[in-house]
């Protein structure tokens, strides 16, 4: 009885000893943060790419354009076309039919990278409408400008396309060498907001002006432009404001009938 009762107090005080003891876990094994993705790795990771598309006919137009625009993600496992010399990912679609001309193609981009004055990037799109024989008959660059709304899904790079043309049958969307070595302006201040993964961006606490690399992949969105992209498009900053006179230098070209000496 008193040899039970020994080795029962025994292995009361080793299962003690082991609960307030941590014993430190291997390196090995730990959660490791993966390294934030950089420019240069988006670039390589594109060049080494196959490319699946050498000229637009090659392209896949099963897709209609959405009439609003969607969310796509471009990247890894995206499609890959070698157009002008220029590797690039893209999306093709159909132009809806009977749709009364003129209309817009509206865009957005969002921001790679959670820090806007650090690594981010964007992806920058080029718009090419095609002919029913897969032709080019119009292509651009789109100007991309900076709007920040409440949250992330009305924020980014805005920009659009009109469409004009009646023999428009197709669209392409991807980024050419042109934009791809390119920057968008970017205006920073404590009111306007930095991206994040939350539904709200993040406030920031710098001012400033920026330039946004122009990258190779990226979230962008893109369908007809309704009136939410609309006024975006026209709201956005587009670059910085020049330098005006001041205010009493307008109010006395606007107003010269005023006798501003006596005032």
């Amino acid at each position: 009885m008193r040899l039970r009762l020994l080795l029962t107090l025994a292995v009361t005080v080793l299962l003690g000893a082991c609960h307030s003891v941590k014993l430190p876990l291997p390196t090995n094994i730990l959660p490791q943060s993966p390294p934030p993705r950089t420019l240069a790795d988006a670039k390589k990771q594109l060049e080494q790419a196959t490319p699946c598309c050498t000229s637009f006919a090659d392209f896949s137009y099963q897709t209609t354009l959405p009439w609003h625009p969607q969310q796509f993600s471009l990247g890894n496992g995206s499609p890959v076309a070698a157009i002008n010399g220029v590797r690039s990912y893209f999306l093709s679609f159909a132009l809806p039919a009977d749709v009364k001309l003129p209309y817009k193609i509206g865009l957005k981009s969002e921001i790679t990278g959670r820090s806007i004055m650090s690594t981010s990037y964007l992806f920058a799109p080029t718009v090419v409408l095609l002919d029913d024989a897969f032709q080019p008959i119009d292509s651009q660059d789109v100007k991309l400008c900076e709007y920040m709304g409440w949250t992330n899904s009305d924020s980014g790079a805005f920009g659009s396309v009109a469409v004009t043309d009646k023999r428009a049958r197709y669209v392409v969307v991807y980024s050419s060498g042109t934009q791809q070595s390119s920057n968008t302006y970017w205006e920073q201040s404590a009111s306007t907001f930095s991206t994040s993964s939350s539904t709200t961006p993040t406030a920031t606490s710098t001012g400033g002006s920026y330039k946004i690399s122009h990258g190779p992949d990226g979230t962008v969105w893109v369908g007809m432009m309704d009136k939410r992209y609309d006024e975006a498009v026209n709201k956005a900053v587009c670059g910085k404001a020049p330098q005006g006179d001041g205010l009493l230098h307008s109010l006395r070209t606007d107003l010269p009938h005023v006798s501003w000496s006596s005032l």
